[in-house]
């Protein structure tokens, strides 16, 4: 019998006792109709059936949703008192933070207290995502998703030249792809969040992610930063030297259009996140295996940011719910103990071409499936000072949607930096 398999035992013989526990003294909230259970809402597909298999071993009550009616759905049984006993997240953005402060999410701090390997296992860039205030408050559910740029080896070979290490090296490959004609960057602007990667990393690369800290914070003027204003200089000025590919404003990225501009041969280069790297394999396998190339986002001169911090999505989180009974509090916890990310959870996870954000898996990640790419994804993460989560989920959703808006407007050159700047700062707070 493995460990991960003891642990699973353990586990199911605890929870038994707990159901029996629950039962006896009746429940509420949407848990009630589950008989007693703790109930779980997730999203489909990803790491869905992993999901599934680790709720099923343990007792545990899931939904599975799509991810807007999701939103819609969890907001509104949050602000409700009708929260399922594991909450979903996107880790210390604005949904959770709102709802800590509301005092409807359950305070893991005593218990990594009592365990300090609750949260101890897991790759500390993507641990932090949990804590807000000091405390923590969210535990890490599935794989980490950063953010790179994958590159077309054989554009690169045709022109002579090698990816980017600095903005400098970047904007002089623009006017070497664009006479070869080759774009030197694909993007899917007509879905706007592809752009918003640009901003992160030029304003962390420049600035330090101090700057986005202040604007999370809610800190009065905050998007006047300097970095702010210097990267959306940086992003019309690589806009008119033709750096994207034409039309990128009518390119979506929910059609894997932009995408296929990188296998094509169409674009030299493509700035996304780890989770098109499915997508390019089954398109064309071939290409994934002996064409693509990835790299980090270049370091841009005098920045103050480490070229080491990456952005993207840390990972998803489950959070406990403080409406739940105490027999649902206690299932739930030692779920996240003993459930989630058990042996068998990781193996299932890296099966899937995810990659788990958990310590000392570099043998497990060699024997896997694509191990170079895994590999390089994991080290990304581990070796990442910060792993900044995607600034429209660490907004409120007010803000979110006028960040995309505004930001579009700035590709499309319809406004300028300091308009941008003007734009966001009236909607701090809101």
């Amino acid at each position: 019998m493995t460990p991960g398999t003891r642990r699973t035992t353990r586990f199911a013989a605890g929870l038994a006792a707990l159901l029996i526990f629950t039962t006896a003294c009746g429940t509420s909230g949407p848990s009630g109709a589950s008989g007693g259970k703790p109930t779980a809402w997730a999203l489909t597909g990803g790491d869905e059936q992993v999901f599934r298999t680790s709720f099923g071993t343990a007792g545990i009550d899931g939904q599975f949703f799509g991810n807007d009616a999701y939103k819609q759905k969890i907001r509104s049984a949050v602000g409700a008192g009708q929260a399922p006993t594991l909450v979903y997240s996107w880790g210390n953005g604005g949904m959770l933070k709102s709802w800590v402060a509301a005092g409807k999410i359950m305070d893991l701090t005593p218990e990594v207290a009592k365990d300090p390997a609750l949260t101890g296992r897991f790759l500390p860039a993507v641990a932090k995502s949990g804590v807000i205030d000091g405390k923590t408050y969210a535990v890490p559910n599935n794989s980490m998703q950063p953010v790179f740029l994958y590159y077309n080896k054989d554009l690169f070979t045709r022109i002579g030249a090698q990816p980017p290490k600095t903005w400098d090296e970047l904007m002089a490959l623009v006017p070497k792809f664009t006479a070869a004609g080759i774009a030197p960057f694909s993007l899917g602007g007509q879905s706007k969040w592809p752009q918003l990667m640009w901003e992160e990393y030029l304003v962390d690369r420049i600035g330090g992610p101090g700057v986005f800290g202040a604007v999370a914070a809610n800190k009065p003027g905050a998007w006047s930063d300097p970095a702010i204003l210097d990267a959306n200089r940086k992003i019309q000025q690589l806009v008119d030297a033709g750096g994207f590919v034409k039309g990128f404003s009518s390119i979506s990225t929910d059609s894997n259009a932009d995408t296929a501009l990188l296998y094509t041969g169409k674009a030299a280069m493509y700035l996304m996140g780890s989770w098109a790297f499915p997508t390019i394999k089954e398109a064309d396998p071939d290409f994934a295996a002996k064409q693509l190339g990835y790299t980090t986002f270049p370091a841009v001169s005098d920045g103050k940011g480490n070229p080491a911090d990456i952005v993207g999505n840390p990972a998803n989180y489950w959070s406990v719910s403080a409406g739940a009974s105490d027999a649902q509090k206690q299932a739930a916890v030692q779920y996240l103990r003993t459930g989630v990310m058990s042996d068998t959870y990781v193996d299932a996870l890296l099966a899937g071409g995810s990659v788990p954000p958990v310590n000392g898996i570099e043998a497990k990640l060699a024997k896997a499936r694509d191990p170079q790419y895994l590999s390089y994804v994991y080290g990304l993460a581990r070796n990442a000072p910060n792993f900044q989560l995607s600034w429209d989920q660490a907004v409120s959703t007010g803000q979110a949607d006028a960040l995309l808006d505004n930001l579009d407007q700035v590709f499309l050159k319809q406004i300028t930096p300091e308009q941008f700047s003007a734009n966001m700062n009236a909607t701090i707070g809101k």
